[in-house]
């Protein structure tokens, strides 16, 4: 059976490849759409690495890390959109994939909160 998370970050990760794309190609934009480069693509990878983490803390501590990116992700998002760089129907489809997957990491992290 597959992780949910695993599977939404990575696929997270290719529409945000895809976007970075679009921005520097079409829109001629690379600071911003650089950063949400890093964060975006960075979630699914802390991810992956916690799946087959050491220990429970090491497991905790990389999805931890995961929803800081997570985190991030959303802010360049919300920049990008008030900078009139994605448009609204755009921004609102990948931004709602954001929501979830920081939904799914804030429960995963908040377990560990509880247990510790």
């Amino acid at each position: 059976m597959e992780n949910i998370i695993v599977v939404k970050s990575k696929n997270f990760a290719i529409r945000i490849v895809k976007l970075y794309k679009y921005l520097n190609e079409n829109k001629k934009e690379y600071i911003m759409s650089r950063q949400l480069l890093k964060s975006g693509t960075s979630i699914g990878a802390n991810v992956k690495e916690a799946i087959r983490g050491q220990s429970k803390p090491d497991f905790y501590a990389k999805m931890n890390i995961a929803l800081k990116e997570a985190s991030e992700t959303e802010y360049w998002l919300e920049l990008l959109k008030e900078t009139d760089y994605i448009d609204e129907p755009s921004f609102k489809s990948v931004y709602t994939d954001c929501q979830e997957i920081l939904k799914i990491l804030m429960s995963i992290t908040k377990t560990q909160n509880c247990n510790a």
